[in-house]
């Protein structure tokens, strides 16, 4: 698919952060009534049945070897790094406001940085150094350590940050060998069999859970898993209109988004300094991620195919 419609690009980067913004908000109050665990199981069930279906269609129609991966090594360590990103999200929105929560997530592009020097042993230059400086003073900012604001909560979306810097690292060397739409439905597998697993060794009995819930639950259940997988086919799609430094600023709209859902649902809104503080992890993620593609296209290399997690 040739990128050349940029503004299709967007509209659906902005669908896909309103997406993940209204799935966060949704785990929240949620949470409150059904195990976070079993949220996150109904998230990757979902997508691992949407998307069998899909594949299942579309080797029907005459396709062929949609479900053959190349590298299952590939797909079972991408899978779990992004469920235990997800896992992050999901327990991290029960401690601490979506919108700050968002904020301190969005430092990937920064780790990314920092993993391409620690790990990889790339060469920095003093800008790239200064934005990853820039995004952690942001972080600290919206923290605000000692403040007691937050407390030992913010090491979620730390973590969550942490793990998705490491996908995007093995995202971006491997994933031009696989079809995205097989890496999507092998994604939701990889956390459905893994939480399965965790549901049956833990202390809840699902099946009673479910049968036992309200309609309004299940109804919320398959909703946030409506929203996850729509989120990521949308990314998908917007990688086909758009050049992906085109579409990168527009990801951290999902900071807006996930304010504007916190106050009209939560009555949260971020003070003065949260707000500055998202400003700066913005512009510095954003100059960041900017600069990842930029140097990956130079490189002829695969640029990054996900941006934030859940």
């Amino acid at each position: 698919m040739q990128k050349n419609r940029p503004g299709l690009g967007i509209l659906l980067v902005l669908l896909m952060v309103s997406c993940f913004a209204s799935m966060d908000s949704t785990i929240r109050y949620l949470g409150a009534f059904v195990p976070v665990l079993l949220i996150l199981w109904a998230r990757y069930a979902f997508q691992a049945l949407t998307m069998a279906i899909w594949l299942g269609l579309k080797q029907l129609r005459g396709g062929t070897g949609a479900f053959r991966s190349a590298h299952p090594k590939f797909q079972l360590l991408r899978g779990a790094l992004l469920l235990a990103t997800s896992a992050m999200s999901f327990y991290g929105v029960q401690q601490m406001p979506v919108a700050e929560f968002t904020a301190i997530n969005m430092l990937t592009p920064v780790l990314v940085t920092l993993l391409a020097a620690l790990v990889l042993h790339e060469r920095v230059r003093p800008l790239r150094w200064a934005l990853v400086v820039g995004g952690f003073a942001g972080a600290l900012i919206v923290i605000r350590p000692g403040s007691g604001l937050f407390g030992w909560a913010v090491l979620f979306p730390l973590a969550g940050a942490l793990f998705y810097a490491c996908f995007q690292t093995l995202t971006s060397s491997l994933s031009a060998l696989e079809n995205p739409y097989t890496t999507h439905f092998y994604t939701g597998l990889t956390g459905a069999a893994l939480l399965t697993l965790a549901l049956a060794l833990g202390p809840y009995r699902p099946l009673q859970l479910l049968t036992a819930a309200p309609a309004w639950q299940l109804g919320l259940l398959a909703f946030i898993g409506l929203l996850g997988t729509a989120g990521h086919l949308f990314l998908i799609l917007a990688l086909g209109m758009a050049p992906t430094g085109t579409l990168m600023p527009f990801v951290y709209v999902q900071i807006a988004v996930a304010a504007a859902i916190g106050w009209v649902a939560f009555d949260h809104a971020p003070d003065g300094y949260a707000w500055l503080g998202m400003a700066v992890l913005s512009a510095s993620g954003a100059a960041s991620a900017w600069l990842n593609v930029r140097e990956a296209q130079a490189r002829n290399s695969v640029v990054l195919q996900d941006t934030i997690e859940d």
